[in-house]
């Protein structure tokens, strides 16, 4: 019996041998994963916190108490000075900028200065920070502080420790278990909390063995398109502890250096060959999340876009009606279109030169108006992973010659930035040919955040006669879509109104699709790590696409309108919209391919459209229209199969 006490109070020993190590390291975390959670609707706690701790301590105590004390110590310390400042830094950006330590958070810091860092300091540190969480990290600090120097005054000062003398001492003498029995009472202990232990780990191993798989999963990729990817999975790691997410950090900031290594050495490389300026102002914008089939422009049964309907009927906008976006995510959607290089091209994005800087070599003057992608402390991965290369200084140099600064709530502050930002750029650089990039918010979610509260038009009540089965709650929701897509096209037509009188022409897209209740399902958002059907790539893929000249533009380009006209029926995929934008700007170049150019006679339209880097669009709506007309052929022959049956009788 003592023999098997012993043997499940070894199970303890990790941890009564790193005993303050072990109790302060766990109310640290387990402070953190309380604390830092968001105050809204839907956000707690990660469950499993406690468990996968326990886990993941016991493991660390357990490697320590192989290695000899006094080495031991020096290890701990070192640990101590690492964790409790990441903690208190993961805390501090939560209670400042409502979020914990991201990628973005990292690169910030490497590129700020002296100056800015004493800015930051003098602005945002101040003694009210002791009254936050931030406090009770640093008071759980104080006290393990004073809690090791007790202990280590224990040991090297015997004098101090407190002895009962007199007949307290007496009294205590005899109430106290003699020797043996407390051997005895100790091993019985010991055997216990081994025990508890071994439960402990054996639960937190089988609870949270998915989470470890999944972080080792995350922390393997090459590059950060794939890290993105993988943090759109119903699986993914849950970093819970603030080293964790400044690990992941450091390692997200590392793969997206590599791929600005690779575009910053390929600024050299970027030659033009020749540029006729054909085009004076080319307007680029970019919109988000645009469901093709909740457009009234194509057909849709909600008065959604009635100015662009106008502009139509007017005859200057022309809507192309066979696109589709390579993927169904911004960032990888961001780094097909503004590089060269085309899916199905050797190598990656980052191989060939970005679109803009051929602009810039070419002569043309580049303003970037975007209402997503500038870093900010509190920016998810994927807006991260999509903006590196257009924030990392040398490379937006490279690019533009006009930013702005600020995100707004709404999208018509893309508007006030272009009027405010580049009607001074031209005002101060007239007559030079231009490129203007604006990149909207468009239908992001949340739907309700992305249009003004006074400019709601539809709401449920406007799809039950469309959908009566459908729950109100996702009625509300598509109300918000169509009220968010109703807004876009107001902010579309301020757009447009900028450039009436100029010879310009416009180029809208959206970055990719969106599950909005497509034929009454109950589903919208994206499904990122499902297998791609038809279905799948109607609501998710498909996109708008439409280009608008002014009537100068079209009296001074009428080649250019022809073939706009002519070219709106050919299937299309945005990777190569590069190509179509080099095309109107009439620059030459290694890198402009008439067979990528939507435009051009020369234009393939048998060229593969691979989207996800795995699915032959095309084929799969072949196999659908196919396997769409077999079913009705079929309903038709039943039909006329019960007609005859009733004429006989």
């Amino acid at each position: 019996m003592k023999k098997i006490e012993n043997l499940l109070a070894r199970a303890f020993t990790p941890i009564r041998v790193n005993f303050a190590f072990f109790v302060f390291m766990f109310l640290l975390g387990y402070a953190c994963t309380q604390l830092e959670v968001p105050n809204k609707k839907g956000y707690g706690p990660y469950a499993l916190a406690p468990i996968e701790m326990f886990l993941d301590i016991y493991v660390v105590c357990l490697i320590l108490s192989f290695i000899p004390i006094k080495i031991r110590r020096w290890i701990r310390a070192t640990m101590y000075a690492i964790l409790y400042p990441v903690s208190i830094i993961d805390m501090y950006c939560f209670v400042r900028f409502g979020s914990t330590l991201t990628p973005t958070m990292l690169l910030l810091v490497g590129e700020t200065n002296s100056s800015e860092a004493s800015e930051f300091f003098s602005t945002y540190l101040d003694w009210s920070l002791l009254l936050t969480p931030i406090g009770l990290i640093l008071l759980l600090m104080l006290a393990h502080i004073v809690c090791n120097i007790i202990a280590a005054r224990r040991k090297t000062h015997p004098a101090v420790r407190h002895k009962l003398t007199g007949r307290l001492g007496r009294i205590y003498k005899k109430l106290s278990p003699s020797d043996k029995a407390k051997v005895s009472i100790g091993a019985a202990a010991g055997g216990i909390l081994g025990v508890l232990s071994l439960i402990l780990l054996y639960n937190g191993y089988t609870e949270t063995i998915n989470n470890k798989i999944a972080t080792v999963r995350l922390m393997s990729y090459k590059n950060i398109g794939d890290v993105e990817h993988e943090l759109t999975k119903k699986d993914r790691a849950n970093l819970y502890l603030p080293i964790y997410r400044l690990a992941f950090s450091v390692y997200a900031n590392k793969l997206t250096a590599k791929q600005v290594d690779k575009l910053i050495a390929g600024i050299k490389d970027v030659t033009v060959d020749t540029c006729t300026f054909r085009s004076q102002h080319i307007v680029f914008v970019i919109g988000e999340s645009y469901n093709k089939h909740h457009s009234q422009l194509y057909g849709y049964n909600h008065e959604t876009t009635p100015r662009q309907v106008a502009l139509h009927k007017k005859g200057n906008l022309i809507p192309f009606t066979d696109v589709i976006a390579p993927f169904n995510l911004t960032s990888f959607v961001f780094k097909n279109i503004f590089s060269v290089h085309a899916v199905g091209d050797k190598g990656d994005w980052c191989d060939d030169p970005l679109f803009p800087e051929l602009f810039r070599r070419a002569g043309y003057r580049v303003a970037f108006i975007t209402n997503q992608f500038l870093p900010q402390a509190k920016e998810a991965v994927y807006d991260f992973s999509g903006g590196f290369f257009l924030n990392n200084p040398i490379l937006s140099k490279a690019q533009f010659d006009v930013r702005n600064t600020k995100l707004y709530k709404f999208d018509a502050g893309v508007i006030r930035d272009y009027d405010q930002i580049v009607k001074k750029d031209i005002e101060q650089n007239p007559d030079v040919p231009r490129l203007t990039i604006l990149h909207l918010k468009g239908q992001h979610t949340n739907y309700h955040d992305r249009f003004p509260k006074d400019r709601k038009h539809f709401n449920e009540k406007d799809y039950k006669k469309d959908w009566p089965e459908m729950s109100k709650r996702c009625r509300m929701l598509l109300a918000d879509y169509d009220n968010a897509t109703l807004y876009n096209d107001s902010i579309m037509s301020e757009v447009i109104k900028r450039f009436e009188d100029e010879d310009a022409i416009v180029i809208y897209m959206s970055d990719h699709g969106e599950e909005a209740f497509g034929d009454g399902m109950e589903i919208f958002g994206r499904n990122h790590s499902a297998t791609i059907d038809f279905r799948l790539a109607h609501e998710e893929y498909e996109i708008p696409m439409w280009i608008w000249y002014s009537n100068e533009y079209a009296k001074k380009h009428p080649d250019i309108v022809k073939q706009v006209k002519e070219a709106c029926h050919r299937p299309f995929m945005t990777d190569n919209i590069s190509q179509v934008l080099l095309y109107l700007a009439g620059i030459k170049s290694t890198h402009y391919r008439d067979d990528y150019n939507v435009l051009s006679d020369e234009y393939n339209t048998q060229r593969p459209r691979i989207i996800k880097n795995s699915v032959n669009y095309d084929k799969l709506r072949d196999e659908h229209e196919k396997e769409d007309k077999e079913k009705k052929d079929k309903e038709k022959e039943q039909q006329k199969r019960r007609m005859n049956t009733t004429k006989r009788r």
